[in-house]
């Protein structure tokens, strides 16, 4: 059942208040009846009359000319409307034309079925009652305008007329609202005397469809009398848009072996006509499938939703056995629901057959031979396995597994990606004495899980025979590092150790000589033969080649082969300390004024290179001998600082103070050094001392100065 339109309900009661309204005229120009309701039979019948539309331009219909919006239909020069063919579907509305040099108008047909026409005329005027715009007494009769898009010259043209019974003599027709005074300006007019309205070019109902207009009556001053009444302008589609694809590129994918019906992918396409018509009622096709083995028809479209599904045998959808996984479709829609003389547009869809897992990979060979130095590293052998599935899948990359002969995890293998092989690799360096051969099972498998009805079979596996070659390996030294512990300054000659290097070519029968390979002070000898390391000259603790008391040489094993091998050994020979550095002070100068108040001269520190305890606490003192007494005294503030002071003032002079200072060493070690002390003159914020070119250090700074390294010991 098809539900009246509002369209239909608004020109079918325009019809009628326009009857009402304008009963007491003698001829109404156009069709005496707009709207019909057509019962939709089984069949229309070729040329066989379906009703009688009467039309009147009110001036004897000279030239009278019909025109049909269904090419199924046409009107005889008698009003009579015929199908021109045996049809069973045209859509749901009709539109006829009629137009003659003194008139146009439009009737309207709709096609509803056997029920629908029963009580339609009564719904239409309850309608009318139930509106709820309250009916007001009108002089002016306006009814809905309908016209044709793409309408050919001449322009302009009548398409209706607007009636009003009571006008005013003098008064005039004015029509106003997009399409007449704002934009789209000057598509439509009125004559202001006559109240015929017309359209000065042809129409686009894709870009406008219908155009709200207002039309009153003025006076000869433009104050409005009566009005303003709306006037629509509906435009009747054509079928001048043709379908369009815009959604691509379209391409599908479907997995190989799918079954019969599988959808994979669904077209649409887009027409710019009137969706309410048969003008934008789309129908699709396939025009052509490219390949077209290994059947011309692997595919159906659903006509009406643009549903791609496949339509042969899952046998037939083997991407292995498939020329080309890639098929291209050329798919049409049409309008008018497919009829002959629809408009068409295509597309390309492309669809991919893609693979799964429905082979397994399998070894080229049951067996593969490899060979490998002793003690080498990296790839011995690439495994190569065939499979049948697509190379830029998971079902055709290759996974490989050592199953069996790596106890010691001493290979591995992983997959080159673009070859597929199985790549063989020593990663922990093989030993010729402990074993020469080496046997290995390994297992390939995809990546991707197979199929249930496929399965992994022998020759997914395969061994690998690995023979390793003997080489002449060099010495190595037992322990490594090697370590001893000796104080400094013990006699020269004296033996530290005898180094041990073993042959692990313990097949071959060869001898080891040894031989100093770094030795960075020059203090070490080693006997070729036994290994015997000794000293040729004093071990120095505080020597720079010796770093946190420990001092490193290296030596040599080699081996008597052909070509001789050669390992390295490292001693580490930890120096125990003597007390054989005597402590120094510092600074050494120092200034005071001749008049100063404050006596303290400087604070002096001290330092040893040898550890504890042949170090601090120090003993701080004046060697008198050559001091003269109640002139200077020295008082210690901790272990490594004292400080010097005077007991009177003195005139400016240098002097030169002997220091003596003692570890705490057993034997201890004194040193004695001269402290230089200028007394300055100190007027006026200007230090004088009476040495040229003597540092100018004054006593106040030089006592900073030692504050500042005691602070930070």
């Amino acid at each position: 059942m098809q539900p009246t339109t509002p369209l239909v309900l608004c020109v079918l009661l325009s019809q009628v208040l326009l009857l009402t309204s304008a009963e007491d005229l003698d001829c109404t120009p156009g069709f005496q009846q707009k709207l019909f309701h057509i019962n939709q039979p089984a069949e229309f019948i070729e040329d066989q009359a379906i009703l009688n539309l009467t039309f009147s331009d009110c001036k004897g219909n000279d030239k009278l000319h019909y025109e049909v919006s269904s090419p199924y239909f046409k009107v005889n020069n008698d009003g009579s409307l015929v199908a021109l063919r045996n049809i069973t579907a045209v859509g749901k509305t009709l539109f006829v034309h009629a137009r003659t040099p003194h008139a146009e108008d439009m009737a309207e047909l709709v096609i509803v079925g056997g029920k629908d026409i029963r009580g339609s005329l009564q719904d239409i005027f309850k309608f009318e009652r139930t509106s709820p715009v309250p009916r007001q007494k009108r002089s002016i009769v306006v009814s809905p305008i309908l016209i044709p898009e793409n309408q050919r010259q001449p322009f302009p043209r009548d398409v209706g007329k607007v009636v009003d019974s009571d006008r005013p003599e003098g008064s005039k027709f004015r029509l106003t609202g997009k399409g007449v005074d704002q934009e789209p300006k000057g598509i439509f007019r009125i004559n202001e005397n006559t109240g015929s309205v017309s359209v000065t070019r042809n129409l686009d109902r894709e870009t406008i469809a219908t155009y709200q207009l207002l039309v009153e009556t003025i006076d000869v001053n433009g104050r409005t009398l009566e009005g303003p009444v709306p006037l629509e302008v509906i435009v009747i589609d054509q079928n001048d848009n043709r379908p369009i694809f815009r959604e691509g590129p379209y391409i599908g994918h479907v997995m190989e072996g799918s079954p019969t019906g599988t959808t994979v992918m669904r077209m649409t396409a887009f027409d710019a006509d009137d969706p309410a018509t048969d003008n934008a009622l789309l129908r699709y096709n396939i025009r052509q499938q490219t390949p077209d083995k290994p059947s011309p028809n692997m595919f159906y479209i659903d006509p009406e939703k643009g549903d791609i599904v496949t339509v042969v045998s899952p046998a037939l959808l083997d991407r292995e056995t498939l020329e080309n996984p890639k098929y291209e479709l050329i798919i049409e829609a049409q309008d008018m629901a497919g009829l002959d003389v629809g408009l068409t547009g295509t597309a390309t869809a492309t669809i991919m057959i893609d693979d799964k897992n429905d082979h397994s990979p399998k070894f080229t060979k049951k067996e593969f031979q490899a060979t490998v130095e002793e003690g080498a590293v990296g790839v011995i052998v690439n495994l190569t396995v065939e499979d049948k599935d697509d190379p830029t899948t998971g079902a055709w990359r290759a996974a490989y597994t050592i199953i069996n002969g790596n106890p010691g995890q001493s290979f591995e293998i992983h997959t080159n990606p673009q070859s597929n092989e199985g790549m063989l690799s020593v990663v922990k360096p093989l030993d010729y004495e402990i074993s020469a051969f080496h046997t290995l099972l390994i297992k390939v498998e995809n990546e991707d899980p197979l199929v249930p009805d496929v399965s992994y079979g022998p020759s997914s596996t395969a061994t690998v025979h690995i023979t390793v070659l003997d080489v002449n390996e060099g010495p190595v030294f037992h322990p490594d590092p090697m370590m001893v512990t000796k104080q400094e300054h013990i006699s020269v000659g004296s033996v530290l150790l005898t180094v041990n290097a073993t042959d692990p070519d313990s097949l071959q029968h060869q001898t080891i000589r040894y031989s100093v390979y770094k030795d960075p002070a020059g203090w070490l000898n080693i006997n070729p033969i036994n290994g015997t390391v000794d000293t040729t000259a004093v071990l120095d603790r505080e020597s720079p080649f010796v770093h946190n008391s420990v001092y490193t040489a290296l030596f040599l094993a080699i081996d008597s082969g052909d070509p001789p091998a050669t390992g390295t050994g490292t001693l580490l020979i930890t120096l125990e300390d003597v007390n054989d550095n005597a402590p120094f002070i510092y600074p050494t100068v120092a200034e005071v004024c001749d008049d100063a108040k404050n006596l303290s001269v400087v604070i002096l520190g001290a330092s040893d290179k040898d550890l504890h305890p042949n170090t601090d606490p120090f003993k701080f003192e004046i060697h008198k001998p050559t001091v003269p007494d109640k002139v200077w005294k020295i008082s210690k503030i901790n272990n490594t600082h004292a400080l010097v002071s005077l007991l009177q003032n003195l005139n400016k002079a240098n002097y030169h103070l002997p220091i003596m200072v003692t570890d705490s060493g057993k034997p201890p070690m004194t040193n004695i050094t001269d402290l230089r002390v200028q007394v300055c003159s100190c007027k006026n914020s200007k230090v004088d001392c009476n040495t040229a070119g003597a540092p100018h250090f004054s006593a106040t700074a030089v006592l900073l100065l030692s504050f500042f390294s005691l602070a930070r010991l």
